[in-house]
């Protein structure tokens, strides 16, 4: 592949990677959107996430897998939800799961 037919390559990828983002800015910035699209809208970053996390939760192997010895991910998740149900705050979530996983593999590992 040339020096040109890269180029394009790298500008027809920007294309395809910043078109879709900037096409529903640009349609629907000047107009309101009704309520319940709004409201419909607000649960997409909490779907994504639970989409993304919960293969790793579940089936890190692949498979489903809830043993404490080979996936203690999900059991130290567990208290760290709660906390992030009670204080809502993701400094405090993060940290408190960092300290956990650290506990686990300093005391159980």
């Amino acid at each position: 592949m040339g020096m040109t037919e890269a180029a394009i390559l790298i500008a027809l990828m920007t294309l395809v990677t910043y078109l879709p983002r900037v096409l529903p800015v640009l349609l629907l910035s000047r107009r309101t959107l009704p309520a319940p699209v709004e409201r419909w809208l607000s649960f997409v970053p909490v779907a994504v996430l639970s989409a993304l996390l919960a293969p790793a939760l579940f089936a890190p192997s692949g498979a489903l897998d809830l043993s404490f010895d080979s996936n203690p991910v999900f059991w130290v998740s567990i208290p760290v939800f709660l906390i992030a149900i009670k204080t809502k705050n993701l400094f405090i979530t993060v940290i408190a799961g960092m300290v956990m996983i650290a506990l686990y593999r300093l005391l159980l590992l």
